[in-house]
Parts: structure tokens; sequence; C-alpha cells
């Protein structure tokens, strides 16, 4: 038996639904209406920048422990004193900031003895840095000036002279003052980091 071709548009077979003709129509408008509403919102959001001001870029400053300056020695406060009159070999030692501005010191204090080479090493061993001294604040240390077993190499000094950073002179302390009339015994002396409170 021979079979016909299908047609596919069957204009003429009632059993076959036919596509409405607007459908095309349609979807032609709605995507018209779509460009319209996106070049409307992309024109309006152009205008919008630009007539907005650009809120320019703060600058970055730098950090306050960056921008502090060395403490002037002139600006400093030195104090040494005996810890007790039982314990002449342990002395207390502070530097105070006088100034109006902060400024920075060396974390370890520079102590050295009468007219012997050399000064108190850190306990515990460090490098120098920056410690920072706000107007006002007081740093504190306390020195040993013998540690250890004394030995026939101990020696004796007059004086002691106490500096907060290298570069100063210091400030000079009689052993007398000190409670030590006899002078200041000293071997193998440290010193303890700047710390903010004497504990």
């Amino acid at each position: 038996m021979r079979t016909h071709p299908t047609n596919s548009h069957h204009p003429t077979n009632p059993h076959h639904p036919r596509r409405p003709a607007t459908t095309s129509a349609t979807l032609l408008t709605t995507t018209a209406a779509a460009l319209v509403t996106l070049v409307t919102l992309t024109t309006t959001a152009s205008a919008a920048s630009a007539t907005t001001p650009t809120t320019p870029t703060t600058p970055t400053h730098p950090t306050a422990t960056s921008a502090t300056h060395p403490c002037p020695e002139s600006a400093l406060k030195i104090t040494a004193s005996a810890l007790t009159p039982q314990h002449p070999d342990v002395l207390r030692i502070s530097a105070n900031n006088r100034s109006a501005t902060p400024c920075v010191i060396d974390r370890i204090p520079t102590v050295t003895f009468g007219d012997l080479d050399g000064a108190a090493q850190p306990d515990p061993p460090a490098e120098s840095a920056p410690y920072r001294l706000a107007p006002g604040a007081t740093a504190y240390a306390t020195v040993r000036t013998v540690t250890g077993e004394p030995s026939p190499s101990t020696r004796t000094v007059g004086f002691i002279t106490v500096a907060a950073d290298p570069a100063h002179q210091g400030r000079r302390f009689d052993a007398a003052a000190l409670g030590a009339p006899n002078g200041i015994r000293v071997w193998s002396p440290t010193t303890t980091w700047w710390r903010p409170t004497a504990g």
C-alpha cells in the first residue's frame, strides 16, 4: 500500500491546531520594549555618574611610630637610685619625656661605669630598636652592677652614667648619691630593657 508524504503545514487539516498569528508580533513587541528600557536605564546611569563628584582618595599618612622623631636629650629627665640599701648592686633608672610631643629612645638603656670601657649588657640579649615615649610618659629599667659571683676582677667606680640613647651624653650619678659611699662594684653588669612600669 502506498503512503502519502506528510504535509507539515496541514492548512486544511481540522485536527492540526494552528499557532496563533499574533505570536511573532507579540515577541517582537516585547523585545523592542525591553531594548528601550535597557537604553533608558543605561542613559540614566551614565548621566548620574557624570554629575556625581568623585570623592578624592585620602592620602595615606605614616603611622605614629614611623613619624615619631628621636627624643632630644634636653627633653628627657633621667633618674637613678639604689633599689634598697641592702642591695647596692641593683639600681633603678628611668627616662621621662618632658616634651609635649611623642618621641623615641633606644629600647636598651646605655649605662656606663666610671672610666671603664663598655656598657651594661641587655638582659635578655637584644639588638637596638626604638622605644616610643608619649608626652609625659616615663620608661623604667633595672641595672645590676654585679652579676654572678664577684671575682678578683671586680672593680669599684665612683660614678655611673645613664643615657636613654647611645647618641646622648647621659647623666652622671655619683656613687654616694646612689647609697654607695665606698664606690659602686662592677662585674659583668646588665640592664633590662626600658618598660612602662617600675615593676
